[in-house]
């Protein structure tokens, strides 16, 4: 039987590398995070061969004095945290002190530090064992130099990738970091040449316009939300920007930069009905949450965290997104963003908790006020399909409209010219009002003097047959008359345009295979489809009465910027670039 032996420091150190240290990105990971740890306003990072020979970090922040250097090198030497209860609500990056050791374990490390102006130390470490310390001058903070990583370690060395990977993969890892300090002046440079240099600024945005240039940072929408003790700021991606350029995700917990695929669903969720199937958003997050409400120390390299309560917090991070996506600042737009046009009150905030708005009924406006659709609507149903809005707020006013090619509304705002795409749009408005129809259950419907015959064949009796239940919320009533034949006694009536048996024949024929998996994707695909099929289309005229009624609507639904298939409903296009183009700037 094996004897059960105690490990050497040596080999405990080795093994705790293989948790800490994966390859040179988290040498770089570990070193940066010490340095902003310390305070420091000035960075400088060096690599060579991706990291594989040579690994510098230089900060300005607050050094090490010369008695505490072996502290920093021994395992769990830190001065982050004292006793256990200090692990809730830890704001450093760093608290376990096993970095420093576990990186000095598998390669050939200097650390050179002072806690001020003038004289310093260096230590010298090969393979885990610290030599004697020298004095040196040097100016206040620290510079760590990490050579030959995993030259003791031949196993570890061979699965490095090529300098090209490993380059690749230090530069992630110091731009997520980054981004969580945008005040910090960070320089990094491989093999002698210069890098990246990234100033100080005052905000992500300026961040990401300093890393991936200014246009693609102002294309960028931005997020801010409190729900509750949960605060979600950032910026995401316009949806008709989706797909358009490589996808970036950045999310930080409390100020640190995590991995959490649950909020990576919960930000894709809220593009739900915005983007086409396939695509998925870039976005940069930060999750302020109580410092009790999350524990940072379940991961070795704390990439992770777990949430005392991750329904709320995700459903948090839904809400802010979908909030931020159901502004006109979130249209499309041709020519550079500048200030965004007021589309709905301010003093009227979007619901993101339901689904349909109802839009206030113009008698006055013959697209929505037709049929018994509008008549069977009381003033109790309204009332609650807008109960957390401020109804005593003041109308906003209808600008002047006009149509171009018998499909795009237009008006002119003091930012540029603005486009609307009528039938993306009336089909945004008939969405929302299908979504809350099938989820409260009322459907104003109108009885056919003279029932509508379906003869289907056998795809389309099968779509009907699987989508019965919603259909019959919608409001169509239908019975069976043997084999695939139907009769329809009664129909939904969302305008008077509406042509009830074209829009049913249609929407089966679309759903015709439909294998959506889940009853809420299923009714959602029925609500889209009928509501794309009983829109009014392109080419159709409408009066100014019918042009007001779908813009006021429209200003009323959570998501008007977009239709339900990813396409834009609104196209802003700039004065700037309207002048531009006749070379006026």
């Amino acid at each position: 039987m094996p004897v059960i032996l105690i490990l050497p420091s040596s080999v405990a150190d080795q093994i705790a590398a293989g948790e800490v240290v994966e390859r040179p990105s988290s040498v770089v990971k570990e070193l940066v995070e010490n340095a902003m740890d310390a305070g420091a306003t000035v960075i400088e990072i060096s690599l060579e061969d991706g990291g594989r020979r040579l690994i510098r970090v230089s900060d300005d922040g607050t050094g090490i004095n010369s008695e505490e250097v072996p502290r920093a090198l021994a395992r769990h030497g830190t001065s982050k945290i004292t006793k256990a209860s200090d692990l809730v609500g830890v704001s450093t990056f760093g608290f376990r002190g096993e970095a420093l050791p576990a990186i000095a374990s598998v390669s050939q490390f200097e650390i050179q530090s002072a806690a001020a102006d003038g004289e310093g130390t260096s230590t010298r470490v090969l393979g885990g064992q610290i030599s004697p310390a020298e004095r040196i001058a040097r100016r206040r903070g620290t510079t760590v130099t990490v050579s030959q990583l995993f030259y003791n370690m031949p196993a570890r060395l061979k699965f490095l990738r090529s300098a090209r990977s490993e380059w690749r993969s230090a530069v992630e890892s110091l731009t997520a970091l980054a981004l969580t300090k945008p005040g910090v002046r960070i320089h990094l440079s491989h093999d002698g040449k210069n890098a990246l240099t990234l100033p100080p600024v005052s905000s992500i945005r300026s961040r990401l316009g300093a890393i991936w240039g200014g246009r693609y940072a102002e294309d960028l929408l931005d997020v801010d939300d409190v729900a509750g003790p949960i605060h979600t700021s950032g910026l995401v991606q316009r949806p008709a920007d989706v797909g358009t350029s490589t996808r970036r995700g950045f999310l930080s917990i409390n100020g640190r930069a995590v991995r959490d695929a649950g909020i990576g669903r919960a930000v894709e969720a809220a593009y739900r009905s915005t983007i086409v199937a396939g695509v998925r958003p870039s976005f940069f997050i930060n999750v302020t949450v109580p410092a009790d409400a999350v524990d940072v120390n379940v991961h070795p390299s704390k990439a992770e965290v777990r949430f005392r309560d991750r329904w709320n917090v995700e459903r948090a991070v839904e809400t802010a997104v979908r909030r931020s996506l159901g502004t006109l600042d979130s249209a499309a737009s041709l020519g550079f963003r500048g200030s965004s046009f007021i589309f709905r009150p301010d003093t009227i905030p979007p619901n993101p908790d339901s689904e349909i708005l109802r839009p206030p009924i113009d008698h006055d406006s013959p697209l929505f006020a037709g049929g018994t659709s509008a008549a069977e609507i009381d003033g109790a149903e309204y009332a609650t399909a807008v109960s957390t809005a401020d109804v005593s707020a003041p109308a906003q006013p209808i600008p002047p409209l006009f149509q171009l090619r018998h499909t795009y509304i237009a008006f002119e705002h003091e930012d540029g010219l603005v486009l609307i795409d009528q039938h993306s749009a009336h089909e945004r408005v008939l969405y929302e009002q299908f979504m809350h129809t099938l989820e409260s259950g009322a459907a104003p419907a109108q009885r056919l003097l003279l029932p509508l015959t379906l003869h289907l064949g056998p795809a389309e009796g099968e779509a009907f047959d699987s989508n019965r239940e919603y259909l019959e919320r919608l409001g169509f009533e239908v019975e069976g008359f043997g084999g695939h034949t139907l009769i329809v006694n009664t129909v939904p009536m969302p305008h008077p345009r509406f042509d009830a048996e074209r829009c049913l024949r249609e929407t089966l024929d679309s759903l015709t295979g439909d294998r959506v998996a889940g009853a809420a994707a299923k009714h959602e695909r029925l609500a889209a489809t009928v509501a794309c099929k009983a829109a009014i289309k392109a080419g159709e005229e409408l009066s100014q009465a019918e042009m007001r009624s779908l813009f006021a609507a429209l200003r009323d639904t959570t998501l008007p910027a977009h239709d339900v298939h990813g396409r834009s409903t609104i196209v802003h296009l700039t004065w700037d670039e309207v002048e531009r183009r006749f070379g006026r700037r």
